[in-house]
């Protein structure tokens, strides 16, 4: 069933937009059927499982982070991910960057944009990004690939667009200002309720658990 789902995700995805397979909760065995099915870019949102499936899961796998990263778990997770897609603070940012500069690394990141009513969300301004992008020199540890964003948990579809559209004007007015910014070309929106509308909105990644997996498993 999981390789039905990533293949008939994969054929309504437009060129140019990638799934990320959100296998949080999910065991290796169902990882690895799915990358059997041929998906590589999987999701995780806690940095234990991330630290625990790594090193057991086939090194050509890409892991991108897509929660909440406190600064006390980084060695949890920049050692495996290839995308921290939840850069939601200017304190996560600051901490991300020592840690690759000690290590002599860059970390390819998203910074995510605080979308939707809900205050218990994560996320940067709109203000605060323009500011990070302005003074991208000044995180050398990172490289800043685009812009994340969850859209408000409701089922009024125009609030959703309102979200999408909000964050894919920020998307492209970045794009506009800084054309010289070659690696910022990444838009990630849209989970498995919402991510047909995502598409509509320039996704480049969307981040699909359930209609790929089934219900998770805790």
């Amino acid at each position: 069933m999981i390789k039905e789902n990533i293949l008939r995700i994969k054929e309504g995805l437009p060129s140019g937009t990638q799934l990320v397979a959100v296998s949080k909760f999910h065991p290796a065995e169902a990882i690895m059927e799915a990358y059997e099915a041929g998906q590589r870019i999987f999701g995780e949102n806690r940095p234990q499982e991330l630290a625990a499936k790594a090193p057991v899961l086939p090194k050509d796998i890409q892991w991108h982070f897509i929660g909440h990263l406190q600064t006390n778990k980084l060695k949890m997770v920049l050692p495996y991910a290839s995308l921290i897609q939840s850069i939601d603070s200017l304190h996560l940012l600051e901490a991300v960057n020592s840690w690759c500069v000690r290590e002599g690394t860059v970390k390819d990141i998203l910074l995510e944009l605080h979308l939707g009513a809900e205050e218990t969300k994560h996320g940067l301004t709109e203000e605060e990004i323009l500011s990070v992008v302005e003074n991208a020199g000044n995180y050398p540890g990172v490289r800043i690939c685009g812009l994340m964003g969850m859209a408000t948990n409701t089922e009024d579809e125009s609030i959703i667009r309102g979200d999408f559209g909000r964050i894919s004007a920020l998307f492209k007015r970045i794009r506009s200002n800084y054309p010289g910014m070659d690696s910022f070309k990444e838009l990630s929106i849209g989970m498995s309720e919402d991510y047909m509308i995502a598409l509509e909105y320039g996704a480049t990644f969307v981040r699909i658990g359930t209609a790929v997996f089934g219900p998770r498993e805790y």
